[in-house]
């Protein structure tokens, strides 16, 4: 599409922020990146996300787009020529959503229960993620990604586990992910890491460690006074 305007707010170390720009790279559209300071936000930001005054905001063409989710799908309904994230059949393209969902409402949301506990409630968090794992697995049979042969949706949704997973099984020192109890995600996290458009956007993995284990070591020391 010929003069368009496409600008990304966003800051380096959001997984939300990483998704539309995986998006927007697999579609081959060119765009600006606004990095924004979250500890002083920008008039810009501020004006074109004024309810959550969160990144990311996607802008095309002065219009603001708020929410990763909606701006994936944003991005999908608007460059329809490529890499599309989402399938033409009805059926197949709400249950993609509701998958979606799933990645985002029970695996990402208990992942954030990992990094706040320690002890037993950790232990018990753990479980609970890994039994989300299994089930969003599922949706993975016979498949090398969720989207088929190609990255779709919900990869690009429950893309922060192979980038950020890792990371959170190093900080709080428990494996969640192996071969033998969830064989189909850990397959699907290595091809994920492997694809180019990945390797080009990963955060500095030694900032996002170190954002990590501050939100982690802020929230015991919160839940200990």
């Amino acid at each position: 599409m010929a003069n368009e305007e496409v600008k990304l707010y966003g800051m380096t170390l959001s997984p939300f922020v990483l998704r539309v720009e995986w998006a927007l790279k697999l579609k081959h559209i060119e765009y600006e990146y606004v990095n924004e300071d979250l500890k002083n936000k920008s008039p810009q930001l501020l004006h074109y996300n004024p309810v959550h005054k969160q990144v990311p905001v996607l802008v095309h063409n002065g219009k603001p787009i708020c929410e990763s989710t909606l701006i994936l799908e944003y991005i999908d309904d608007v460059w329809k020529t490529s890499c599309p994230l989402l399938p033409s059949d009805p059926h197949e393209k709400a249950v993609a959503r509701f998958w979606a969902k799933f990645a985002e409402e029970k695996c990402l949301h208990s992942s954030f229960d990992v990094i706040s506990n320690a002890g037993e409630e950790l232990q018990k968090a753990v479980e609970e993620l890994q039994q989300n794992l299994k089930t969003l697995e599922g949706y993975l049979q016979g498949k090398k990604f969720f989207g088929g042969d190609i990255i779709g949706l919900v990869d690009i949704v429950a893309g922060w586990i192979p980038c950020w997973l890792p990371m959170i099984e190093e900080l709080v020192g428990v494996t969640i992910v192996d071969e033998e109890h969830l064989p189909l995600i850990k397959a699907w996290m290595h091809d994920i890491l492997e694809l180019d458009v990945v390797k080009k956007t990963m955060p500095p993995l030694d900032k996002t460690a170190a954002h990590m284990k501050a939100i982690r070591e802020n929230v015991l020391a919160a839940k200990s006074t």
